[in-house]
């Protein structure tokens, strides 16, 4: 019986792949601000001697500097489908952004964070790069008009669907996330 119950479930979750892992998982819960504020802070992964340091928009174009700054994925700040705005019902979880933020920049005046906006594959690429690049500056606006944080310390760029956690063409929340990147030690 469990043998049959198990081939049924499998076969509906290769048939179904969108409803069953949207039943089954849903949206981890927005990271405290100390959680950010940590991993933000954290040490980056690759010293940048004062003389190599970039500019930001070498920065955006140069994946093993991403890959080495302190990050934190945000996955539960939830966007309708298509739209870039973050309505007012996500205002206590963009809070908790905008306090570690504050912290850090109070310790570390000169930081400077990079917003990124990332889509999942479903649309064309260039739909989703557009969304992903409304999507970061939408969370840059929120900072700057609703907490404070200074517009001069966040920067903004998009990636749409070119750094997919998960990869699959479907719809997966995972990949529809802003990350926050401190960027500061990388930056001239």
């Amino acid at each position: 019986m469990f043998r049959r119950t198990f081939i049924a479930a499998m076969a509906a979750a290769i048939a179904f792949p969108a409803v069953t892992s949207a039943q089954s998982i849903s949206a981890p819960d927005m990271p405290s601000a100390d959680r950010i504020l940590r991993q933000l802070e954290a040490e980056p992964r690759l010293r940048v001697d004062p003389q190599r340091r970039v500019t930001v928009q070498e920065f955006k174009r140069r994946p093993d500097l991403r890959r080495a700054a302190p990050s934190i994925d945000i996955q539960s700040i939830n966007f309708a489908f298509g739209s870039a705005e973050i309505p007012y019902s996500q205002y206590r979880k963009v809070e908790q952004i905008a306090d570690a933020l504050q912290r850090m920049l109070d310790r570390r005046p000169r930081s400077r964070v990079l917003i990124e906006g990332h889509t999942d594959a479903v649309g064309s690429a260039y739909s989703n790069q557009i969304l992903s690049e409304r999507r970061a500056e939408a969370l840059k606006r929120v900072l700057v008009r609703e907490f404070g944080i200074r517009s001069s310390a966040l920067e903004t760029v998009g990636y749409g669907e070119e750094y997919l956690l998960v990869q699959t063409p479907y719809e997966e929340w995972q990949n529809r996330r802003v990350t926050l990147r401190n960027v500061g030690s990388f930056l001239r």
